[in-house]
């Protein structure tokens, strides 16, 4: 087969077959009376192994080391080939995520891209100093939009920065919660506990909807500043993980804390202390876990508490049982405001 037949069922060029000639890399077995290459079965499958490994990303030199050493080991250089293929795309992910930056925030001409540009540098500083300074101070008249803030947010490790990026992020307006719902769904626990943390500043229900969605999050301190979050609105959705809370010991104080302000609404309080009751009376309740929940009583209404607590004054349990006592002592007080 002639050459440029070749080149029209292979798909590669004329001038291309003849460079891969002159490198040694595909030479046709045959020539014609008249000097014509002639490309037989066999080249013109060695044409299609050739712009095989190309589509790899293999250099021709690479390709030519491939197909002549019987003894080539390609895992390493595959493996080469994906650490660097990680790095471009890395790269350029960045420059997407730039440019994308940069056209959110709508500069005017290129005196506010470039200040942009200056902004996203400063949020990038290896320097925490920096990066917390360009948050506090942005370059006048340009706005950092939500989607670049949201991102710094689930990056940052260092507290000052990552409070000043909060801050400032409730300030921008937009669609915060949006932008930052994704981390919630990351596999790295420590972006989900910084969305999280995040999203519990922000008000209206679209945070709060994200917030029930995380209750159930298997790491305890997302779940758990997401019930506080969520208890802290009035939502009695983070009732049963505020419980949960406080019979495991996860900033029981807290949870208690949030539980009796719900408590508040009579019908809440039946529920809130129908679950208390219930962990108490599990078998696996071990002492320390009854005398957090005998703790937690005392948020609660004084005329419901005080019957549980009479009750745990007589418990088998010699430190519950004193603590019930001491702690219905302190409430009867509230419960008969004007008795004796």
């Amino acid at each position: 087969m002639l050459i440029g037949e070749v080149a029209r069922r292979s798909g590669v060029s004329s001038r291309m077959l003849r460079h891969y000639d002159t490198l040694g890399l595909v030479r046709p077995t045959g020539r014609t009376y008249g000097g014509y290459r002639e490309y037989s079965d066999e080249d013109i499958r060695r044409i299609f192994h050739v712009e095989s490994l190309r589509s790899l990303g293999l250099s021709l030199r690479q390709i030519g080391r491939a197909l002549e050493d019987p003894a080539f080991e390609p895992s390493d250089l595959v493996g080469d080939l994906i650490r660097r293929t990680e790095e471009r795309l890395a790269r350029e992910q960045e420059l997407l995520d730039r440019l994308r930056a940069v056209d959110a925030s709508a500069p005017f001409g290129w005196e506010g891209v470039l200040r942009i540009v200056e902004l996203l540098r400063g949020l990038n500083s290896p320097h925490a100093a920096r990066r917390q300074q360009t948050v506090l101070a942005p370059a006048e008249d340009v706005p950092v939009p939500t989607e670049l803030l949201a991102g710094a947010v689930l990056a940052e490790a260092d507290p000052n920065v990552a409070g000043a990026l909060r801050w400032a992020l409730a300030r921008a307006g937009g669609d915060g919660v949006a932008s930052l719902a994704a981390g919630t769904r990351s596999e790295d626990v420590e972006v989900r506990r910084r969305a999280v943390l995040a999203i519990a500043g922000m008000p209206g229900d679209d945070a709060a909807a994200v917030l029930t969605e995380v209750l159930e999050d298997l790491d305890t301190a997302v779940r758990g500043r997401a019930a506080l979050a969520l208890g802290s609105r009035g939502e009695t959705v983070a009732v049963p993980a505020l419980v949960r809370m406080v019979a495991e010991g996860t900033t029981d104080v807290e949870a208690a804390e949030v539980l009796g302000t719900l408590a508040r609404d009579a019908g809440c309080a039946d529920r809130i202390m129908s679950a208390l009751t219930a962990e108490l009376a599990a078998p696996t309740a071990d002492p320390a876990t009854r005398i957090r929940l005998t703790q937690a009583l005392v948020e609660m209404p004084p005329e419901p508490a005080l019957g549980v607590l009479r009750t745990l004054a007589g418990d088998d349990d010699r430190t519950v049982a004193l603590l019930a006592s001491a702690l219905a002592g302190v409430l009867e007080p509230r419960a008969h405001p004007f008795r004796g």
